[in-house]
């Protein structure tokens, strides 16, 4: 399954010019941790969130520290300039996250992990095209039993194995899945019981898949 598949392709955007009074509206009113900084050609040059706007209100905290509390504040020149922002462009974090359309769900699930955060702006040939988040994953994964077999035969066996789906023998229950039959070699079998487990929805991979030569051996 590829992120194209699952994400929002209407996406709430501000320019580098928009207020952050506005951004700050922007994401109350809609409900979002974050939204993408968009240039007027589509292009996405990063990503303003709620710690963004949450750094001005932490301002007067340290104005009230008088001068020990600037001395005492980490020289920071990026904390700095956030700060100081008046506008999306001045207080995005840069550069963004980005995912292509065409990877993968495990990738974007992956990146979330690896970066903390809830969502990525996705891009085609460098152009905001949508948008996918945790829930639109977790969406992903609570997927028919039918449909995971079916992308298992054709997606990861046929297309990325070459393999014909009818010489194996692929079942899906509850999410865990058995793969039986024969394969050419051991690190095929090995490969295709991998990126079985990366298929949206896939809790549990048994492989008893053979082999006609043991390309493994030293």
């Amino acid at each position: 399954m590829k992120i194209a598949d699952v994400m929002a392709r209407d996406v709430t955007t501000v320019s580098p010019e928009t207020s952050l009074k506005d951004v700050a509206r922007t994401l109350a009113e809609a409900g979002f941790s974050g939204l993408p900084v968009v240039s007027a050609e589509g292009e996405v040059l990063g990503v303003v969130s709620e710690a963004d706007i949450l750094v001005k209100e932490r301002a007067p905290e340290r104005r009230r520290g008088g001068i020990l509390g600037w001395l005492l504040e980490p020289s920071d020149a990026e904390a700095q300039a956030k700060l100081e922002a008046r506008t999306a462009g001045e207080a995005m974090t840069s550069p963004a996250i980005t995912v292509e359309s065409t990877e993968p769900v495990s990738r974007a699930a992956a990146l979330m992990v690896e970066r903390g955060v809830n969502r990525l702006p996705v891009v085609e040939d460098g152009k905001l095209v949508g948008i996918v988040t945790r829930a639109d994953l977790v969406r992903a994964f609570v997927r028919d039993d039918a449909l995971i077999a079916r992308e298992i035969r054709d997606d990861v066996v046929l297309r990325q194995f070459w393999i014909d789906p009818e010489s194996l023998a692929v079942s899906v229950t509850n999410g865990e899945v058995s793969l039986r039959g024969q394969v050419e070699k051991r690190s095929i079998a090995e490969l295709l019981a991998s990126f079985v487990e990366r298929v949206p929805g896939v809790v549990a991979v048994d492989s008893q898949l053979t082999w006609r030569e043991d390309d493994r051996k030293s």
